[in-house]
């Protein structure tokens, strides 16, 4: 049974990119037998881009940030509060995390615009 939820998980992967694959060589056949500037292909980023590496530390940075307020912010809820601390943990972890990577986005942002 196992084998075949795995097999079935695995041939739907290989299906979708097979499908994405062979869906675009024909698009891009079709525009060049169009006449079509071969410069389209080409997925080069914005000159004025952040680093990758600066918005991953970025994001990752602030998303740990984020787990750890949030990991704080339920302690003191727990301590002095009657909420159940099997959910204000989870509640407040995500929450924060969640504040986080919107900061980190937003931050993505203004960096990619300076």
């Amino acid at each position: 049974m196992a084998v075949a939820v795995l097999a079935v998980v695995f041939g739907s992967i290989f299906g979708i990119f097979y499908l994405y694959f062979s869906t675009r060589n024909k698009e891009r056949l079709a525009l060049i037998e169009k006449g079509a500037d071969a410069s389209i292909f080409i997925k080069g980023r914005a000159k004025n881009a952040a680093p990758f590496w600066k918005v991953l530390i970025l994001n990752l940075s602030l998303l740990l940030m984020g787990v750890g307020f949030g990991v704080f912010s339920a302690l003191l809820l727990d301590t002095y509060s009657n909420l159940d601390s099997n959910a204000v943990y989870p509640a407040m972890i995500f929450f924060m995390a969640g504040v986080g990577l919107f900061v980190g986005f937003t931050l993505t942002k203004k960096l990619d615009n300076e």
